[in-house]
């Protein structure tokens, strides 16, 4: 007998919220130079006062000031559109039946620096149950900032963040954590199962930082009518591939 999946179950039994990365506001502090003019009036009295402690401090302070090292420019300046950096091929494999195929594209004020992208799905297998698959990508970007650091020392903070904020997603089962090698410049999969409206999901989430980027894949899904949850090596392996294609998307906009 053919089971019918449920009506809405992005609704009805929709997963956690995304494993998304947390907002940074930051406030740059921007160094002011004073620079003292003197004034020489024919008297010696101008000359003296130049040559003071007070006037030596300020001139050693400047001297300070100007050898201190500047920051290294950012390595990528813009960010790619974030839909378009996910094949069809792959939300075809890894969301079947994908409502938006094109992909719904997350609200931003900066797409250059802030840019995200999600897709979701319900496959109806007949008597075997229903597949329902949720993927979201996040991408940020930092630009070197003086008072707060380069580009990469920002990313770095944030992919912290992010890994931290995914490991502790609250009421998470089986939390598993992993390196991923050969994934821009460092990479963490975390996998874990969160139960929510009686429906068993698991997720596979990578973390991966790329020079002054930061890319969060969070892939997950359950099944209904039967139909089991994904297997974690499975969202593993399809968050990871996601989030290969999304750092040569990185490099590929800024090669353009």
């Amino acid at each position: 007998m053919h089971r019918s999946a449920p009506a809405t179950p992005e609704k009805a039994h929709a997963p956690a919220p995304r494993i998304r990365l947390a907002r940074v506001l930051a406030c740059a502090a921007v160094p002011v130079m004073l620079v003292a003019v003197g004034c020489s009036s024919g008297s010696g009295g101008g000359d003296k006062k130049s040559d003071s402690p007070s006037s030596s401090a300020s001139a050693g302070g400047g001297k300070q000031a100007s050898s201190s090292p500047s920051l290294a420019p950012a390595k990528f300046t813009k960010l790619p559109d974030a839909c378009p950096s996910i094949s069809a091929k792959s939300i075809d494999k890894y969301v079947p039946k994908a409502k938006t195929k094109a992909g719904e594209v997350g609200k931003t004020s900066d797409p250059q620096s802030q840019a995200s992208c999600t897709w979701n799905g319900l496959e109806d297998k007949g008597v075997d149950g229903s597949n329902y698959r949720w993927l979201d990508i996040d991408f940020k970007r930092y630009d070197s900032t003086p008072g707060l650091g380069s580009g990469d020392s920002l990313a770095q903070k944030q992919f912290d963040r992010a890994v931290s904020g995914a490991k502790s997603t609250g009421d998470a089962k089986n939390v598993k954590t992993s390196p991923v090698s050969g994934l821009g410049d460092q990479a963490t999969a975390i996998t874990f199962d969160l139960k929510k409206d009686d429906a068993n999901f698991r997720y596979g989430v990578v973390v991966v930082r790329t020079a002054n980027a930061v890319i969060a894949v969070d892939y997950n899904g359950t099944g209904y009518e039967g139909a089991d949850a994904p297997a974690a090596g499975d969202v593993q392996d399809g968050a990871t591939a996601v989030a290969k294609e999304a750092v040569a998307a990185v490099a590929t906009a800024n090669n353009k």
